[in-house]
């Protein structure tokens, strides 16, 4: 009888480790299938993240070019206009008409310069706004991503 015991017991603890490993087998399984599917799902919220700042710097690099064509334009007008004035005041006749045509050059330049000051600020600051936009929603798709990869 004591025979029957031991093997009785010995029998249930192989049914007891059998169903241990079929259960911790099917656990792996299944977190290894959650595992490859979070991965999935951050391999994908790469994908999109990479894709937005590609994006986002194509918008910035567009805005700088616009930048520096307008810098340049400005440039090249303001030494076409100072030059012209160079040559307006040497054939001047008198030292108030020279004062007179200096003092409208200067007005005219600072308020150029003003309004062009302006308008770099308002194509800068368009610019960082477009730059900035595919980047927004990248902080609220990591958020939904890690949430998702919890709940699965």
């Amino acid at each position: 009888m004591a025979k029957n015991k031991t093997a009785e017991k010995t029998f249930e603890a192989a049914e007891g480790m059998e169903s241990a490993m079929k259960n911790g087998a099917e656990t792996f399984k299944n977190g290894f299938e959650k595992a490859v599917k979070g991965y999935d799902q951050f391999l994908g919220f790469g994908k999109e993240t990479v894709e937005a700042y590609t994006k986002a710097a194509n918008v910035a690099a567009k805005g700088a070019e616009t930048l520096h064509n307008e810098i340049f334009a400005y440039s090249k007008q303001s030494m076409e206009d100072t030059m012209a004035a160079a040559k307006a005041l040497m054939t001047t006749k008198s030292v108030h008409e020279a004062f007179e045509l200096q003092s409208d050059f200067a007005k005219t330049q600072f308020e150029g310069y003003v309004a062009q000051m302006t308008k770099l600020g308002e194509i800068y600051v368009a610019a960082a706004k477009d730059s900035f936009a595919p980047l927004q929603g990248r902080v609220q798709a990591w958020v939904d991503t890690v949430q998702n990869t919890r709940a699965a």
